[in-house]
């Protein structure tokens, strides 16, 4: 949900930020408006179909072969890392996250994993900075090996849903807010000796056990509100916000993450959190003082700024767009390693920029777009 995806909701986004439909008139009136240009608007098309693939609204149906199992990848590691034998690697890296700079943050925890690869902390605080940099696939791997490591990490558990959730694995974010539950000592009674569910073979059943798994784990989360009228658990309230994405009940999303916010107004996630939900529940101007309420607490929070982006475009605002997305990319190329600059740097967040240059009706940028030439935009659009 870290857009939720717009998506995490991101990038972290839950969810989808962005409403594929309005994007897609958005399109078509902008390619109607510019010259026509055959070569330039294939191109566009292709930027198009892979925006829909990375950003299909939570609860929807994903295109087909959308969402790749996070177990068919393992964790690439930089092979370039200037921290590789960093003294105190972990130590550092949090004082990068906390600074805003993710992609050295990245750098530092993955010096720490090489040093320690059973260090389960390092796992989850890569995980969950990944998430932040816009780099799901990565983050989703890491908090995996941390679950595989110390099973009980309530931390890396409600970040594995909401990365799940962004990725479209609904039945598998379900689980982990389900094991949220399993190893909270303050819920764990509520499974009451529960099994996991079983993994049915035809899609209809595939269907059908995701949508039961959903009901079930929403009981839950529901059932723990319950038992504790006179508290305000957070954490509680973030699982149901995911859940309630998960359902397309967004105005009781929405509820949930206030709900966690008047305990923890300073959390940044929690107002990305809220911002794509608002987003996804057509509620784009509402969206924007939450992503902005993030970014004022979090300047480097490069998802809650490709968020904004995406938000700005459904609004119209495609040059507030171009600009949102140029930041996020400056950020993530701030990295001490010239692999992290030039390999992974986020293709969504490009793919984005991409397609606020046309509805801008400015093809003659997407050139440099689509060879990665920052500083061409940077200097274009008075931001250098």
């Amino acid at each position: 949900m870290d857009q939720w995806r717009n998506t995490e909701w991101s990038t972290e986004h839950i969810m989808l930020l962005s409403r594929n439909e309005s994007l897609e008139e958005e399109f078509e009136r902008a390619k109607a408006a510019v010259e026509s240009d055959t070569e330039f608007w294939d191109k566009m098309q292709v930027e198009w179909e892979e925006m829909a693939r990375r950003n299909w609204l939570a609860g929807s149906q994903p295109p087909e072969k959308a969402a790749i199992s996070p177990h068919e990848k393992g964790y690439y590691f930089h092979t370039d890392n200037p921290f590789r034998d960093w003294p105190n690697a972990f130590e550092e890296a949090t004082k990068k996250q906390k600074e805003g700079d993710l992609p050295n943050a990245v750098l530092l925890l993955e010096s720490a994993i090489l040093q320690d690869p059973h260090d389960a902390e390092a796992w989850q605080y890569l995980g969950t900075t990944q998430a932040e940099n816009e780099n799901e696939q990565s983050a989703i791997v890491a908090l995996q090996r941390c679950l595989e490591l110390q099973s009980y990490n309530l931390v890396a558990l409600m970040a594995l849903a909401v990365s799940l959730t962004n990725t479209g694995l609904q039945q598998d974010a379900c689980d982990a807010l389900k094991n949220w539950i399993r190893h909270n000592p303050k819920y764990k009674y509520l499974i009451r000796g529960k099994t996991g569910s079983p993994a049915p073979g035809r899609k209809k059943d595939r269907e059908a056990s995701a949508s039961s798994l959903l009901t079930e784990v929403k009981g839950l989360f529901l059932e723990a509100v319950r038992q504790t009228p006179d508290m305000i658990d957070p954490d509680l309230q973030t699982g149901l916000g995911v859940l309630f994405n998960l359902s397309g009940e967004y105005d009781r999303a929405v509820d949930a993450f206030n709900c966690a916010l008047t305990i923890r107004p300073q959390d940044y996630l929690l107002w990305n959190r809220l911002g794509a939900t608002l987003a996804n529940g057509d509620r784009s101007e509402e969206a924007v003082e939450a992503y902005q309420r993030a970014l004022e607490i979090q300047p480097g929070f490069i998802r809650s700024r490709y968020n904004l982006g995406i938000t700005c475009i459904n609004l119209g605002a495609y040059r507030e767009a171009v600009s949102n997305f140029l930041i996020a990319l400056n950020l993530q190329r701030k990295s001490r390693s010239t692999q992290f600059c030039h390999r992974v740097i986020s293709g969504s967040i490009w793919s984005a920029l991409r397609i606020a240059l046309s509805l801008m009706e400015q093809p003659e940028f997407f050139q440099a777009a689509n060879v990665g030439d920052l500083d061409t935009l940077m200097r274009a659009f008075n931001m250098d």
